[in-house]
């Protein structure tokens, strides 16, 4: 199950949020802050899932913006991934240069 989906830029800043199960407005803020640093500090040559407390995040990245999604341990980590490509090429299509 999909718990969160963030769209984050390379400053660290969250562009995109939506949480699917309820959390907090101050503990979002922690969770996202933790996460961005989790997800920028690392090489693209290190793997796009992290285990981090007690799930799972899936991230790609695209020119500068990151796409983060956290799951529960059951989920398919190669289906999300492809969930964030699929994703991105819609918005591509439709906003155009999305993923220049």
């Amino acid at each position: 199950m999909i718990k969160f989906f963030l769209m984050v830029n390379k400053q660290g800043q969250t562009r995109l949020s939506r949480y699917y199960e309820h959390v907090e407005i101050n503990k979002r803020t922690m969770l996202e802050a933790e996460i961005i640093k989790n997800c920028l500090s690392r090489s693209k040559d290190q793997c796009s899932f992290i285990e981090y407390k007690d799930f799972k995040l899936v991230y790609r990245q695209y020119a500068a913006l990151f796409v983060v999604v956290g799951i529960n341990e059951t989920e398919n980590e190669m289906a999300v991934y492809e969930l964030i490509h699929n994703f991105v090429e819609v918005l591509d299509k439709y906003f155009s240069r999305v993923n220049v």
